[in-house]
């Protein structure tokens, strides 16, 4: 079995993104699939939009110590699967990422942050944030296919006996 080669902060961020990309998708397809109240929707609309756009930073950490720790096995041999679970990862990685930037240019209002402060409209003409909202859901439909398909591959590897989950955890 190989060792953990994640950081601390690679195993956080790691986290992080899981709990607020699962709660964004789960919360989101529920108001948009199901009839709730309105201020359920606004609520949720509300929260989603203030957490996706604090955890834009966080994200953008990831993907640069996701991109700079590649650099060390470069020349290491991988095999099929290997190959393919790094392809799903980084396919992962470059989906959130527009999910993410789709989020913001979709905005219809300035951002709200926890009311806390704001981010002005970054678009204003009616035609391009319908094409972003219109990415933005596409966007999110693969996410979810891709998130699933990433976590049936880690109780896969679990049931098998090929212990992968304990990579990220966080002991010694």
């Amino acid at each position: 079995m190989r060792t953990s080669s994640y950081t601390k902060l690679q195993k956080f961020l790691h986290w992080l993104s899981a709990v607020i990309i699962i709660w964004a998708l789960v919360s989101g397809f529920y108001v948009s699939l199901f009839e709730v109240d309105v201020s359920v929707k606004e609520w949720v609309a509300f929260v989603n939009v203030s957490l996706t756009t604090v955890f834009l930073p966080f994200f953008a950490l990831r993907l640069y110590l996701s991109s700079s720790g590649r650099r060390s096995d470069a020349g290491r041999y991988r095999t099929v699967n290997e190959v393919l679970a790094l392809c799903v990862h980084r396919l992962i990685y470059l989906v959130v990422s527009v999910v993410l930037v789709t989020g913001v240019l979709m905005m219809d209002r300035a951002i709200n942050i926890f009311d806390l402060f704001s981010i002005p409209q970054p678009l204003e003409d009616p035609y391009w944030i319908l094409l972003f909202l219109t990415i933005h859901i596409w966007a999110c439909l693969v996410l979810a296919v891709l998130i699933a398909l990433h976590i049936t591959a880690v109780i896969k590897h679990e049931v098998s006996g090929r212990r992968v989950l304990v990579n990220m955890w966080f002991h010694r």
